[in-house]
């Protein structure tokens, strides 16, 4: 069964995908955009600017590229370290460069904001901390210090002080709601991403299985006929050779040999099922099937059905509703104190399950995120009894319902008890409920579907 105690990447591990190539490209944009404001300000509209200064400033990017390019392999991958440096420079050369032309007077201010917005989306919590506070501590003092912005004819450009502080203030708002958005929603996204990447990991393996089963038990049916023709032809060479003991142990050999090949099929062929059960089974054996890498783990499971068992349907055994299902299972068994109850019900419109433990129950305030990944992080409680390495109700239970609804179920959670108050009677004296319904046409094998039987086993070619 696939690990679904799989932890999101860190934002050291995804910083270290930025290649230095994207870094240098956005940088000669950012070069060329400086460049072109700088000559239109002092060629265009005649402001006196410290010319020399600026394109000194604007130069240290440049030799900075440069070396970049001469230095490093094109291919060179950055750190988080690196990324950080590299982030940080941008921000304090457009800052000395805000200095030269009015500081918060120069509508470019804004441009602030850029070096701190890419550290939020591609760089850790620490790293955005530690630029974003930067950001505005120059912020702060561009508002106090700079080299006001000058007409031909010795104007002085600034806005009225009330606008500064204005600006000043935005700018510092601006900082911190789009660090803590990006931040919130670039986590939650790599989050997503890393979820919806296991759940493939888990149902291609589970699919691969399923497979691997159906290759086996067609090479257990199909060897099963010249396994018989082999024994049989040995048998009664045995009887024909009594006068040459010799061949006889050979024949004898021969017909050993052949049974061993019969039960090593055999018992490949019950791992792999049979064919029928290949592409559809028994409601219950489906359950069963899910619940078995569970059984033996010191809980008892209960099945019940509350229909007749004669009518039950057959389902289409889908690696989906397997592999969905075990993970709900698990669940249960973890949190279990002693006993687990599988119930299934269904009727002429729909298939239902209850998969119910004994157990304390989902802590309510999660009640309703139950499906998100990795809802919470914690860190494993040595000697914990409940779920040894237990790393939170998130990817787990993530995978079981994302798969369960690829199938075409709507999955409820709830509790049978109040888990603040174990003790407390309630109407059903459980702890963690969850109850999977589909619509029965979604799953059930109709007749195109082999419902009559399969045919005849086609010939595997190689």
């Amino acid at each position: 069964m696939p690990d679904t105690n799989v932890r999101p990447m860190s934002g050291d591990t995804r910083a270290n995908w930025i290649r230095l190539r994207t870094m240098i490209l956005l940088r000669w944009f950012a070069i060329g955009g400086q460049l072109s404001a700088i000559a239109v300000a002092h060629y265009g509209y005649g402001l006196q600017l410290e010319i020399g200064l600026c394109y000194f400033v604007v130069g240290a990017s440049v030799i900075a590229n440069l070396v970049s390019i001469f230095v490093f392999p094109e291919n060179k991958r950055l750190s988080e370290v690196e990324n950080m440096m590299m982030v940080m420079f941008d921000l304090l050369q457009l800052s000395f460069l805000l200095f030269l032309t009015g500081g918060l007077h120069n509508p470019f201010a804004l441009l602030m904001l850029g070096p701190v917005t890419i550290s939020a989306a591609v760089l850790t919590l620490r790293s955005t901390v530690v630029l974003g506070s930067t950001a505005i501590v120059l912020v702060s003092f561009l508002s106090q210090f700079y080299l006001p912005l000058r007409t031909e004819s010795g104007l002085v450009l600034e806005f009225p002080q009330l606008f500064v502080f204005g600006n000043w203030i935005a700018l510092i708002i601006a900082i911190v709601f789009i660090s803590a958005y990006s931040v919130r929603v670039t986590s939650e996204i790599h989050s997503m991403s890393d979820a919806l990447a296991a759940t493939q990991m888990a149902l291609a393996r589970e699919q691969m299985l399923t497979d691997l089963g159906g290759v086996v038990a067609a090479a257990a049916h199909e060897l099963g006929t010249p396994l018989a023709t082999i024994k049989l032809a040995s048998g009664e060479l045995y009887e024909e050779l009594s006068e040459h003991p010799d061949l006889r142990d050979d024949a004898a050999l021969i017909r050993q040999q052949a049974d061993r090949c019969r039960d090593i099929l055999r018992d490949m062929g019950q791992t792999g099922k049979d064919d029928l059960h290949l592409h559809r089974a028994p409601l219950m054996a489906v359950i069963e099937e899910a619940a078995a890498p569970h059984m033996g783990r010191g809980k008892t499971v209960h099945f019940q059905h509350l229909e007749d068992a004669a009518l039950q349907p057959v389902i289409l055994r889908k690696s989906e509703i397997i592999h969905g299902l075990r993970n709900l299972i698990q669940n249960a068994v973890d949190f279990a104190e002693a006993e687990v109850w599988i119930e299934a019900s269904w009727n002429s419109e729909t298939i239902s399950l209850r998969i119910m433990d004994d157990g304390r129950g989902f802590p309510s305030q999660l009640l309703g995120r139950i499906g998100d990944p990795f809802m919470r992080r914690r860190r494993p409680e040595p000697g914990n009894p409940m779920r040894p390495e237990y790393e939170g109700m998130g990817l787990g239970l993530f995978i079981a319902k994302t798969l369960l609804e690829r199938s075409g179920a709507e999955l409820q959670f709830a509790n049978g008890r109040d888990p603040a108050n174990p003790n407390a009677k309630m109407p059903f004296d459980f702890g963690a409920v969850v109850k999977v319904t589909w619509r029965r046409n979604r799953v059930t094998a109709k007749q195109d579907d082999h419902e009559f039987g399969l045919g005849e086993n086609q010939h595997i070619t190689v």
